[in-house]
């Protein structure tokens, strides 16, 4: 039998149920702490395929990512933060194998299914206009590989995230991510140090890619959706800022435009 790959490998800890609460703890830390040197040694990576995303989205283009389990979760976490917190709608879409039922549900079998995530993108009309990011810690999840091998045929730039090297899907992607996570504190149980990593990265290219698309002005999210009342708050307290008016004077304009950015250019056009 072949040894298993680095995150589905034997823990470097045992005898878990017999130590004590802290002893886990510490543990656990000293293992998260080993991986964002990890993803700073992936950075030209990240670079290289958020360049590339950022292309395709200037001309109306969307970065779709796609996965199983706890990839499939993490991609859909945050495609699905990007509407409220940027403002902008199908631009970055998220799907997962099985469905949004598998969002809280485990859907068996539904990541080895290589042909289903093709089906998945036909409801978006994928095209060469698009890129394709495959989310997998293993770096083999059928489900994602099948979907890579198509897009690349169809000329779609693809990318993926991954935590093992030279996986077969990081073989398939034309801007590999490649971060090497090793075991996990409970072997196999990728949710953990993977999965950190996972959204570390996706954190970085989703954030790079709305400031990129003049989403962010500043420090602040001036395109946000203001679905509550901290968020109203938060708005008036950047058009105040921004614009060096009172506090009456921003809550009028943010009520009148409902929008941090269109406030600012209507308020300075006068």
């Amino acid at each position: 039998m072949d040894q298993p790959i680095g995150t589905e490998s034997s823990s470097n800890y045992d005898d878990l149920e017999n130590k004590s609460l802290q002893e886990i703890l510490f543990a656990i830390n000293k293992e998260d702490f080993s991986i964002a040197t990890s993803v700073s040694n992936a950075l030209i990576q990240i670079e290289a395929l958020t360049l590339v995303a950022l292309e395709k989205l200037k001309t109306g283009g969307r970065l779709f990512y796609i996965g199983a389990g706890t990839s499939g979760r993490l991609g859909v976490l945050d495609a699905s933060e990007i509407p409220p917190t940027f403002g902008v709608n199908n631009v970055i879409i998220g799907l997962i194998a099985g469905g949004d039922i598998a969002l809280r549900k485990a859907v068996e079998f539904a990541e080895d299914d290589s042909k289903q995530a093709w089906n998945d993108l036909q409801e978006y009309n994928i095209s060469n206009a698009d890129v394709l990011m495959g989310i997998s810690a293993s770096g083999e999840t059928p489900y994602v590989l099948g979907a890579l091998k198509t897009a690349n045929e169809m000329g779609i730039v693809t990318g993926c995230i991954v935590c093992n090297l030279n996986s077969s899907i990081a073989k398939e992607s034309r801007f590999p991510i490649e971060v090497q996570t090793g075991p996990e504190f409970i072997t196999g149980s990728t949710r953990m140090k993977a999965g950190t990593v996972q959204k570390m990265i996706l954190n970085m290219i989703s954030t790079s890619l709305m400031i990129g698309l003049k989403k962010v002005k500043g420090n602040k999210m001036v395109e946000m959706q203001l679905t509550n009342n901290k968020l109203i708050n938060r708005g008036i307290k950047m058009l105040m800022q921004e614009l060096k008016v009172d506090e009456t004077i921003a809550t009028a304009l943010l009520e009148k435009f409902k929008n941090v950015n269109k406030a600012i250019e209507n308020y300075n056009q006068k």
